[in-house]
Formats: C-alpha cells, sequence, structure tokens
C-alpha cells in the first residue's frame, strides 16, 4: 500500500504528521510506503503534481497496489479534490474546505477605490489587473507566494460534492481554533462520508501521534471498502 501525504499551509514535506505517520508504518507495518511531497506551489501546480504522483505510483504497481491520500487541514482540501477525480480514498485531518474565504485573511489591507474619469486607457487597466492578481498577500514558511490568483483558483475550484463519499473519512477536532469545525462536519456529513468529531483538541492535531493505530486501521478499511 502507499499512502501520500498532503500537508497543510505552513508546512512541507517534513511536516510533524507527515514524518510521524512514516516513522509509524516504517516499525509497524513496513509493507505500507509513506510518500510526503513538498506542495508549497500555486494550487494548480500542486494539483497538476499530486496527479502525476499518483500516476506514477500507478504505473510502477501494475498488480494494483492501492493508494491512500491523508491529507491536513488545506491538505484535506486537495485530497477531497484529488479523491474526487481519482477515485483514491481520503484520509482527512481537519480539513479546509474553503480555502477561497479562510486565506482572505492573508490580505495586507483592503482594495483601494480608484477614482475613474475614463481617461485610463484599455492597456493601463489590464496592468493594473496583472499587478493586482500578482500581488503577494503572505509567504508560507516553505515558501509558497500566496497572490490574489491563487485565492481566484480556489474560488473556482470549489468543493460541492464528493464523487465517492464511502472512500472518505475525516476527522475532526471540534476544537479547531483555526477552520469552523462543525461547517466542515456538515459538508462531509451530508455528503455522505464517514465524520468522526472529537472533542477538544486543536487545528494542528496534536494528539496525532497517540491517534496513529486508529489512523492505519481506518486507512485499511478504506483500502478493503469495509469501512461502516
Amino acid at each position: 500500500m502507499n499512502i501520500i501525504y498532503i500537508h497543510g499551509l505552513d508546512s512541507d514535506a517534513n511536516s510533524i504528521k507527515g514524518s510521524l505517520l512514516e516513522e509509524y508504518c516504517r516499525q509497524y507495518d513496513p509493507d505500507i510506503k509513506v510518500l510526503r511531497p513538498d506542495l508549497n506551489k500555486t494550487p494548480d501546480q500542486v494539483f497538476d503534481q499530486m496527479l502525476s504522483l499518483i500516476d506514477s505510483v500507478a504505473s510502477k504497481n501494475p498488480y494494483g497496489q492501492d493508494t491512500v491520500l491523508v491529507g491536513s487541514s488545506l491538505g484535506g482540501y486537495f485530497a477531497t479534490s484529488l479523491s474526487n477525480h481519482t477515485g483514491c480514498p481520503a484520509l482527512l485531518l481537519n480539513p479546509s474546505i474553503q480555502p477561497h474565504q479562510t486565506l482572505q485573511r492573508f490580505k495586507h489591507s483592503a482594495e483601494t477605490e480608484t477614482e475613474d474619469d475614463g481617461a485610463k486607457d484599455e492597456s493601463a487597466k489590464d496592468e493594473s489587473a496583472k499587478d493586482e492578481a500578482s500581488e503577494v498577500l503572505y509567504t508560507t514558511s516553505g515558501g509558497w507566494r500566496i497572490t490574489n490568483a491563487d485565492l481566484e483558483w480556489f474560488a473556482c475550484h470549489q468543493l460541492s460534492s464528493l464523487n465517492y463519499p464511502k472512500k472518505v473519512v475525516a476527522l475532526i477536532k471540534e476544537g479547531d481554533e483555526l477552520l469552523n469545525s462543525s461547517l466542515s462536519a456538515n459538508f462531509y456529513r451530508e455528503q455522505g462520508a464517514t465524520v468522526d468529531m472529537q472533542k477538544g483538541g486543536d487545528h494542528r492535531f496534536s494528539d496525532f501521534k497517540i491517534q496513529l493505530p486508529k489512523v492505519i486501521e481506518v486507512i485499511q478499511q478504506l483500502v478493503k471498502g469495509r469501512l461502516v
């Protein structure tokens, strides 16, 4: 089995949860290979990179070795989208479902209104629009420079449904201080996915290490199609 760990915002290939997952599998389930790509790129690049990785894993295992996506926070958004696209099972940790809205918090200042005197030519207007789209709103610790164009991409690729709800499990902490846990839980429940709403906790899923046996059990059930 292959697990592809999709890290969240302000993280990278060396994320704590991804590293803990790989170490646990190495020690207790060596037949499971954990892949931890660095995804500090624009969302369209992330999506294309992940599709290529999933295809690459499949091509190297012609006899049908299973691949499961594990996504945390923004990685949960990508895992959901990729599951919809490929049919891969997905385990989500405090998934973000509305990044086009939640990432608005990085806007440094409100848009400034400019007076239209009718004298501005079209080329100047086009240049202004390009500058706005490429304005850097925030740079993650991994080096992704988030722009208005990225927010627009997320707005154009909103999660509205699950194509394979029986292949999706969401572990959500009620105490998530960054995302609206109830909103996320309701979305996945309404779509028919399995939701484990856990009391307390935080956005970082700080007790992930002690939940690893359960995480692996859920992943194995997803692969076998035995989740109830």
